[in-house]
């Protein structure tokens, strides 16, 4: 079995000796966990976008700790956000695509069986800390079932928005979004956001609370507001492969709500006692934003679509100003948050995230790799893959031709050289690795199809 070692890599690292073993503060801190919907990895200016504008994200960034080999769950959304909610991988939760996800019916391979609810007796996040005496709210996308399947059945107080469908009809007002109560017309729904988290941080300041903001932004359909839209247009920036103005005027309004966020902490005295951690649920939507030098985007085998921006800023634990290169997944969230707020992981109940603990004071994480699971098909170019990353080797299997391709991340980090031809025996190993783990989760596989028509498939791939 490979075995690599992940190091930490920071800019000044003597800011990390006093830190030498994070503990549980002993206050509960609060948490707020923000997640944007299709953010890439590049998508930030901290993280060396020429074109967005993020200050107050990279104000964030600045206050803590940005990996940046942050990943998402999965290359689409439910699955992601299943992973959040309850630190479980999505294959082992069975939610392996978008409910309710797309249909190939004349497709090579018929896909699994799988999970279209995050299921009730599933523990979450939400539940444990609202046992320890947590305030929580949801507020923004959920996407993991029908109304018996909302925030407030999983643990949380409040579910300002969040219902089964994975994008708002607007996002301007009306919203149409049966969660959230109408503002006056003409409102932008990050706003709006922005505004409900205010709200519940000013309401709440006196106790813990728990405040997950899954944003709707940056998800089609791209709407922005005329005035930042026509700031981007004026903006002129070469060399990229797509330059979308009215998406790079959603990505500021995502600033602009933690810029409101961090002026509240301020404002109230907290910020100190808040830990904050920001990601994205997948990657960059291909012909939307540019993912460079990643390959591909959101629902594709590549980095494109799983890499993403991540940063955590936790008052105590995590020194200003550093970065690591330490692989860092969605699961890791929930897990770092259950050990340091001192309410520890569900009985009876996997956690396959790690605390990132251990990261904050300088250590390696106890993790050989990380790994997906994909049984679906996507307009975004995945056809049914797994994948795992250990150490700097990627390697990615796909179902349909049972065909592996290995990359080395650390010299080629677009995946356009694949030497699984000549490294034979390490993609051989590495294959074994993730087979071990697939078993190991109960992963579920797509199966050759008996209506498999290449004619009709092509022709309904045309259509799309």
């Amino acid at each position: 079995m490979i075995r690599p070692a992940f190091f930490l890599t920071v800019a000044a690292l003597a800011c990390l000796l006093p830190l030498a073993d994070a503990a549980p503060p002993a206050a509960k801190p609060n948490v707020i966990v923000v997640l944007v919907d299709d953010m890439g990895w590049k998508d930030l200016s901290c993280q060396g976008s020429p074109l967005y504008e993020t200050p107050h994200i990279d104000r964030l960034a600045r206050a803590g700790l940005r990996f940046t080999n942050g990943y998402a769950a999965c290359t689409v959304c439910s699955p992601t956000r299943a992973a959040m909610m309850t630190g479980e991988y999505p294959a082992r939760l069975r939610i392996t695509d978008w409910i309710a996800g797309h249909k190939r019916p004349f497709a090579k391979l018929a896909i699994p069986d799988w999970q279209l609810f995050l299921p009730l007796d599933t523990v979450t996040v939400a539940e444990r800390l609202k046992a320890a005496g947590y305030a929580t709210a949801a507020i923004g996308k959920w996407h993991l079932g029908d109304e018996a399947y909302y925030p407030e059945h999983h643990g949380f107080d409040k579910n300002i928005g969040g219902y089964h469908r994975g994008q708002p009809p607007s996002y301007f007002a009306p919203y149409k979004i049966p969660t959230l109560v109408e503002g006056p017309d003409g409102e932008y729904l990050t706003d709006r956001e922005a505004d409900e988290a205010v709200q519940f941080i000013t309401n709440h300041r006196d106790r813990p609370f728990f405040l997950y903001l899954p944003h709707y932004c940056v998800h089609t359909p791209i709407q922005a507001k005329k005035d930042v839209t026509a700031k981007y247009a004026a903006k002129d920036v070469t060399g990229l492969r797509v330059k979308n103005d009215a998406y790079a005027a959603m990505v500021e309004s995502v600033d602009d709500a933690m810029g409101r966020i961090l002026d509240t902490l301020d404002t109230l005295g907290i910020r100190d006692t808040t830990a904050i951690f920001f990601t994205s649920d997948n990657g960059g939507l291909f012909n939307v934003t540019d993912n460079a030098p990643l390959r591909a985007g959101k629902g594709s085998a590549y980095e494109g679509g799983v890499r993403v921006p991540y940063i955590v800023s936790w008052p105590g634990q995590t020194a200003a100003g550093t970065t690591s290169d330490v692989p860092a997944i969605t699961m890791d969230i929930p897990a770092t948050i259950l050990e340091l707020t001192g309410v520890g992981n569900p009985p009876n109940q996997v956690m396959d995230g790690l605390s990132l603990a251990p990261v904050f004071a300088g250590k390696p994480l106890a993790r050989d790799a990380l790994y997906w699971h994909y049984p679906h098909y996507h307009p975004g170019g995945a056809t049914p893959y797994s994948a795992i990353r250990a150490g700097d080797w990627r390697l990615i299997h796909f179902y349909e031709d049972s065909r592996n391709e290995l990359y080395h991340l650390a010299t080629d980090i677009g995946e356009a050289n694949d030497l699984a031809s000549r490294e034979p025996e390490r993609a051989a190993k590495l294959k074994q690795q993730l087979d071990s783990w697939l078993a190991a989760v109960g992963a579920q596989f797509p199966t050759p199809n008996p209506a498999y028509d290449p004619a009709r498939d092509q022709a309904k791939g045309k259509k799309k």
